[in-house]
Parts: structure tokens; C-alpha cells; sequence
């Protein structure tokens, strides 16, 4: 099954929960006042966000006076093209530059955020880039474990310190390193409990220092992995590790398991971050390039 495909199965429960929703609001009515009210709480109860939403709905009004707009079929047209208006032009991550090329990585725990680095590493590995893989989540030596694990899996060379150590310390010794074996990317763990949250965002923000200490430029990617099934929470989380590090790309997991696929619009919009990469599944292949007429068309078809 090729990738367009898994997503298109992987997409299903938000495509039931909301491109079906749409086609039984508008099947045998008109768009009119009650069928625009109906449509408007769809689109947010899809987590597609409130001003999408009203964005969405006043644009479609404005298009039935023209009368460009009319049965069920042309609803869903528009409703297509709006969406892929709505998401911008394709915007993969690229490795660029002096090298190493750093990717700092944030994220909350339980997003599967160890696991998305370790399948952009067998991805970049495969891409013919050297990788080196830094345990700056030094709070849980689960974390550092995991890590451990991808890298051998991914054939990326490793650094980690011991388990509670200073996370900047590692990160400063992986750039090094980096640097002295002439690697072309280093990817870099760093923690994420929430339920400590002040201390973590200025542990975020020395890391992001450091990084700049140990190599000018860097860190050339923030990429946040956030959980697709956390919805509302995951543009609130987006917004708070934005305003802290300046997130440059979102990496969008478990796409699979939820009905909650609208939030990829409401991060776009609220927060103008370009969501880069997507998984919808657990394979390693299954880590691919955001494209945004793909993502829209699998939702529709």
C-alpha cells in the first residue's frame, strides 16, 4: 500500500466525522442560513478552529449569492479548495548548510517523540545523511534508553550522559562531536513534563542557547511532535513551545488513531507554523512529508 493510501485509511474517522457530516447537511438543501449554521459547528466540532470555521462559512455564503454554489457536490468542491487555501504550499523539512545541520526537538511527553526522531533518522540515514542522535531528555532514563535503541535501528552514531545529568551539557558535547566526525545531522531529545512546566521551558530555552554556543546558527530546525488526538490541546501546546523556543516546523503523529485531523488547519491558521511532516502509522515509513493537497484530497476521497 503506498503512502497516499495509508493515509487515506488513516484519515477515515476524521473523514466520518466531518466530509460525511458535510454531505448529509447539504443533501437535498440548499445552503441557506440553517444549513451554514450546521456546517459552521461541524467544522469546529473537527477541531478545524473557530475563525476557520467562520472564515469558511462566510466565504460560502458570499459564493451562493453568486450562485457558483449550489448541490451537495459543489459544496464539497469548495469546501476542498478552501481547505488546501487554508494549509499553504508544501513546506518539507530540508537539510541545509553548513553542517552539522541541528534539529532541536520539543514536545510534550507521550507524543511520541522519540520515536518520530528515530524514524527521521532511518528516513535521513536512507537520504545518505550521516545522523547523530543526542539524549538531552536526561529526566527519564527510559528516555535515554529508547533513544539508545532508534540509533542502533537507524544506524546514527549516539551521545548521551548519565540519567539526571545537565541536558545543555549534553547537547554542547553531541554538536561537538558532531562537528569532529564530520556528521551531517544531529538530532537532538529533549524532555517534556508539562506538570513541572515553568522549569522545563527555561531548561528549553538554555538548550536552545547552548546550541548557538556550540555552533553559529544552530539550531537550524524546532521541529514540536505533537499527538493528532489531543486536538484543542495540541494547538494550546504548539502556542506555549512557540512563544518559548520558536518553533519552525510541526511533526503531527498518530494521525491514525483519532477524529481529530482538523487540527492541522487551526495550527496553520492560529499560529502560521507549517506542519512539515505526518505519521499515520507505526512503521518506519510511515514518518512522510506533509503535502497539503495530498492530506485534503485523502480526507475527501
Amino acid at each position: 500500500m503506498g503512502f497516499f493510501d495509508r493515509l487515506k485509511n488513516g484519515l477515515s474517522k476524521t473523514k466520518h466525522g466531518f466530509v460525511e457530516k458535510v454531505e448529509s447537511i447539504f443533501k437535498g438543501r440548499v445552503v441557506d442560513e440553517q444549513t451554514l449554521e450546521e456546517l459552521e459547528e461541524t467544522l469546529i466540532l473537527s477541531d478545524i478552529g473557530a475563525n476557520n470555521a467562520s472564515e469558511i462559512v462566510r466565504h460560502l455564503q458570499d459564493r451562493s449569492k453568486k450562485g457558483d454554489v449550489k448541490e451537495t457536490g459543489s459544496v464539497k468542491e469548495f469546501l476542498k479548495n478552501e481547505l488546501i487555501s487554508l494549509l499553504g504550499t508544501s513546506q518539507p523539512l530540508v537539510v541545509y548548510g553548513e553542517r552539522p545541520f541541528v534539529i532541536l526537538t520539543v514536545g510534550v511527553n507521550g507524543v511520541g517523540k522519540t520515536t518520530t526522531i528515530g524514524k527521521l533518522a532511518s528516513r535521513l540515514r536512507n537520504e545518505g545523511h550521516t545522523v547523530l542522535l543526542a539524549a538531552g531528555d536526561t529526566f527519564r532514563a527510559a528516555a535515554i534508553e529508547q533513544l539508545e535503541i532508534w540509533s542502533k535501528r537507524a544506524d546514527a552514531q549516539f551521545v548521551k550522559h548519565q540519567s539526571g545529568s545537565d541536558p545543555s551539557a549534553v547537547v554542547f558535547d553531541a554538536i561537538e562531536a558532531a562537528k569532529a566526525r564530520k556528521i551531517d545531522v544531529v538530532i537532538i531529545d529533549t524532555a517534556g513534563r508539562l506538570h513541572t512546566k515553568s522549569p522545563l521551558m527555561e531548561e528549553l530555552k538554555k538548550v536552545k542557547r547552548v546550541c548557538g554556543k556550540a555552533m553559529q546558527g544552530a539550531p537550524h530546525e524546532i521541529l514540536l511532535v505533537v499527538d493528532a488526538t489531543n486536538g484543542q490541546n495540541a494547538l494550546r501546546q504548539a502556542q506555549m513551545f512557540n512563544d518559548t523556543v520558536g518553533v519552525t516546523g510541526i511533526a503531527l503523529t498518530k494521525l491514525d488513531g483519532t477524529a481529530k485531523g482538523g487540527i492541522v488547519f487551526a495550527i496553520r491558521k492560529e499560529l502560521n507554523i507549517p506542519v512539515k511532516l505526518i505519521g499515520v502509522g507505526e512503521g518506519v515509513d510511515d514518518l512522510q512529508d506533509f503535502v497539503p493537497g495530498d492530506f485534503v484530497r485523502a480526507l475527501f476521497e
